[in-house]
């Protein structure tokens, strides 16, 4: 295992290690290169259950789209969003009790869907890389705007009604989602 010291006007020593599981002792000036080696040894419990978790979250997650996708790949991600996301808004609108407009399937960088105030709605095409509660969570979300045009507590419990476990679909997005977009 390889180790980054970075020594500064710190007190206290401490270990990191990212998600491209480097692992860094950030130490003070002051420590010895053997009292760190025998920090790293009393950790390495840790650090081995750290880098084990790394390795099992790394193989859930898909190519990051931007990096690894071809414009074909896109395109074909795109003319399946154009068949399934509208399938969705359909089977969920009749349930949810609204109407909308177009609907239109972008490659976004930023976005996962949005609803206009005209009811025209839009989605991104890497959802359909998301798994399936995930996209219908997106999907119901921008029809409870149809709703509530904000964020409030009425709009959260219209969402909770159609998706009562919106919150783990949501934190797949917060958490999972930028290897996506």
């Amino acid at each position: 295992m390889e180790v980054t010291v970075i020594k500064s006007n710190r007190k206290t020593m401490a270990i990191q290690v990212d998600f491209n599981q480097n692992v860094t002792v950030r130490a003070p000036y002051s420590v010895s290169e053997k009292y760190i080696e025998e920090f790293l040894k009393k950790n390495e419990a840790w650090i081995n259950k750290k880098l084990e978790e790394i390795a099992e979250k790394k193989k859930h997650i898909k190519p990051k789209a931007s990096e690894k996708m071809t414009f074909e790949q896109i395109r074909e991600l795109a003319d399946k969003a154009c068949v399934t996301i509208p399938a969705r808004v359909e089977y969920f609108a009749k349930i949810i009790g609204v109407t909308y407009e177009r609907i239109t399937i972008r490659n976004q960088k930023t976005r996962w869907g949005s609803c206009s105030s005209k009811g025209n709605l839009n989605f991104n095409c890497l959802l359909m890389l998301a798994p399936p509660e995930v996209l219908d969570y997106v999907v119901v979300h921008e029809l409870c705007h149809r709703k509530q045009m904000n964020h409030s507590k009425a709009f959260w419990a219209e969402v909770e009604k159609v998706c009562p476990d919106y919150k783990a679909a949501k934190k797949w997005l917060k958490e999972e989602g930028s290897q996506l977009i």
